[in-house]
């Protein structure tokens, strides 16, 4: 299978979407990084043994991974991360930016403190691994050695749509889908392509927010389990997926989505500088116009 000697770094593996990624890929052979920094679901504490457990159960199984409790919002830290990789496995290829906090409150209920630490995690957090991923890529293409390599980046519905209460998850989530867009063009000249997946599947995060959708039934299939979205995350680390770039994928039980993203719709050119008077009646033809925009969630 094209994951086998895959070397992959997981952000957030030690539980939820980020465990199920790290023991499909560890399934399908790949070299396994657990990063976790074992906190709780609103960023607080710390513990090395989610991840650990996490790369236990993957060696246990036959495969190989290791755990690593790095902050990956540090910049000096997502730099040890990538080391470390390199050191254990030989190589890095791919880096699926995972981890994730919420502070979730009315946008005029919000702090800064809560604003900042929920970008932190979510922005800086992938920004700084993956920066530091592609100087690694970036230096041995230019080296003239072969690169093939991937990040796979972790936004949300909520990026794509708005989520009532949650104006800073929200607003990081649409940072993320933007900046895949720009590491996709960049990038690929080096060998690097960069997706990114908006996943509904239950979590700590999602269980605390929308406890109902995400209650596993009875029997039968569960559509919410984390495990159903890992294939499409572990085949974005493939060499199989080199020709997909810059691409968002909602995922969730038997269902892959590509979703498009802003693109420009109903115009009108006066061809000269508009009269305050006139901008009322352009601006609501131009809505009448436009399609019916999804609902954010959870608006009434």
């Amino acid at each position: 299978m094209s994951l086998t000697d895959r070397v992959v770094i997981v952000t957030g593996g030690g539980r939820g979407l980020g465990r199920a990624h790290c023991l499909e890929l560890g399934r399908h052979g790949a070299c396994v990084v657990v990063n976790d920094l074992g906190t709780s679901g609103s960023g607080e504490g710390a513990s090395s043994a989610p991840a650990e457990d996490v790369a236990q159960e993957i060696r246990g199984a036959g495969g190989r991974a290791i755990s690593n409790g790095a902050d990956i919002a540090d910049w000096d830290a997502a730099g040890e991360l990538v080391r470390a990789a390199i050191e254990a496995f030989g190589g890095l290829d791919a880096v699926v930016n995972n981890a994730g906090i919420l502070r979730d409150r009315m946008f005029v209920s919000s702090s800064v403190d809560e604003w900042d630490a929920v970008m932190r995690v979510h922005l800086r957090g992938h920004y700084c691994l993956a920066r530091q991923a592609g100087e690694y890529w970036r230096g041995r293409a230019k080296a003239g050695q072969p690169v093939d390599a991937r990040i796979v980046n972790t936004s949300s519905g909520a990026g794509l749509q708005g989520s009532v209460g949650q104006s800073a998850y929200s607003t990081a989530k649409a940072g993320i889908a933007g900046l895949t867009l720009v590491q996709a063009a960049e990038m690929g000249r080096y060998g690097i392509t960069s997706n990114s997946i908006a996943p509904a599947a239950r979590t700590r995060m999602t269980e605390a927010v929308f406890a109902d959708m995400m209650a596993a039934p009875d029997g039968g299939f569960d559509a919410m389990a984390p495990e159903n979205v890992a294939p499409l995350v572990a085949w974005l680390c493939s060499t199989e997926s080199a020709h997909v770039t810059g691409k968002m994928f909602e995922v969730s039980g038997g269902k892959i989505v590509l979703s498009d993203g802003w693109r420009p719709g109903a115009v009108v050119d006066k061809g000269q500088r508009w009269e305050l008077s006139e901008v009322g009646a352009a601006v609501n033809g131009l809505v009448a116009e436009a399609p019916v925009p999804m609902p954010v969630y959870g608006a009434r």
